[in-house]
């Protein structure tokens, strides 16, 4: 019998031939991430268990992000405490202020084809780009984790998401995850793998694949599975082995359901308030008043997204009374964004330049809305109270449709000039 991606990952870690779903079995974790809204209670945690050590210190990432800079009084706490753990036990992969955790789990390398990872946030389904299992996970399994390498799992069902042909100019993959989710709905992918394949997939950027990746989550999906390729070992830094070659899904592996689009079909779309799977043309939302305008996150924060926004607005304006925040998911993507000169076009352009970071997307520093005010933004959810009051409206889109309605002042559809 075949095996999908995760299923591959799964039985190669714990040295069977194969696995199937439903099948419980314990895995030795590869990597793990702590961020730092987490990290006192893992910490917490972790004692109450009885543990003394870390079980190595080395699979260990921390990283501040959605705390940074301090916006409450009690944020310089979760610093204090993470810095203390990481001296104790000598943890010495420490980001502070570097960027997003997601981006920086496969940007530094930590998470490589094949590995089994997890994070203390529900977006870890990111790193599925790359051809990991990877998930989110709460901070009692994850003090379990650190004082034993491992960690126990069921193994997910797969349903396999086929696109062919070729995506039309101004779609980006954000469209197309959020086309999925509102066709799965927010609980149609629960405890399942979601695995990608087909030629419009292939032909993706590791930056689109991650927006997909990463979204997987707003389906319910416990992981995103996308087969390693010539530019995932260049984005890794590594010649694929065996093993990483080989993940892909076979064809008489079995799957929940297969649901199959043409790439040609895809529109800008939009997640409408207050549900991820609300989804909606673009083309019916427009003329609808915005005040904001918030490109970055997790989700689309990368340098293709800068790039992309940056061709919509050069050498146009934001609309007066919008705000456009601009967060560049890490400090490489800000360098970078700042050396081919989407930085610049951006702030020409009247955007404001924040530090690389969660900022708006978790509600914490920047941006922040009242009530009736609306945002479009490039992030992963749009759930009330998100972004300010819980009578913001946000709506989700590609750095593309978010750029064109900044320039605009209205909900638009994404068109470059």
């Amino acid at each position: 019998m075949g095996q999908t991606i995760v299923e591959k990952i799964i039985a190669h870690n714990i040295g069977a031939e194969s696995v199937k779903p439903g099948d419980i079995v314990t895995v030795d974790v590869d990597r793990v991430m702590l961020d730092d809204i987490m990290i006192p209670f893992i910490v917490d945690k972790f004692r109450e268990m009885g543990f003394s050590r870390v079980w190595d210190p080395d699979k260990v990432v921390l990283i501040y992000d959605h705390l940074v800079p301090a916006s409450q009084q009690d944020d310089t706490r979760h610093y204090r405490v993470g810095d203390a753990f990481a001296a104790e036990h000598g943890l010495k992969n420490v980001h502070r202020s570097d960027g997003i955790c997601h981006q920086l789990m496969t940007e530094a390398g930590y998470v490589k084809p094949g590995n089994v990872v997890f994070g203390t946030d529900s977006h870890t389904t990111t790193y599925g780009c790359v051809g990991a299992f990877s998930t989110g996970i709460g901070y009692t399994e994850m003090a379990a984790i650190l004082g034993t390498g491992q960690l126990w799992v069921k193994v997910p069902e797969t349903i396999r998401v086929v696109i062919e042909g070729k995506v039309p100019e101004g779609v980006m993959s954000k469209d197309i995850i959020l086309r999925i989710i509102g066709d799965l709905g927010a609980d149609g992918a629960t405890y399942r793998a979601l695995e990608f394949t087909g030629q419009a997939v292939e032909e993706m950027s590791v930056a689109s694949r991650m927006a997909m990746a990463n979204m997987a989550i707003e389906a319910g999906a416990k992981c995103a599975a996308f087969t390693p390729d010539g530019k995932t070992a260049q984005y890794c830094g590594i010649s694929l082995d065996a093993f990483q070659r080989g993940l892909k899904g076979d064809p008489d592996a079995v799957y929940v359901k297969t649901i199959a689009y043409r790439a040609e079909d895809f529109e800008p779309v939009m997640a409408c308030p207050s549900q991820v799977d609300k989804i909606r043309n673009v083309s019916e939302l427009e003329g609808t008043v915005i005040d904001q305008v918030f490109i970055g996150s997790c989700t689309n924060g990368r340098l293709e997204d800068l790039q992309a926004a940056a061709a919509v607005l050069k050498g146009r304006r934001v609309a007066p009374f919008v705000k456009l925040i601009v967060t560049p998911a890490s400090r490489k993507v800000y360098e970078e964004a700042l050396e081919c000169g989407a930085l610049q076009t951006l702030m020409e352009a009247g955007a404001i330049i924040t530090h690389p970071g969660c900022g708006l997307c978790c509600g914490r520093t920047g941006g922040i809305l009242c009530d009736g005010e609306r945002v479009v933004a490039t992030n992963n959810r749009n759930f009330l109270g998100r972004m300010g009051t819980s009578k913001v409206e946000i709506y989700l889109a590609s750095p593309v449709t978010a750029a064109a309605c900044a320039a605009a002042g209205k909900i638009v559809a994404g068109r470059q000039q």
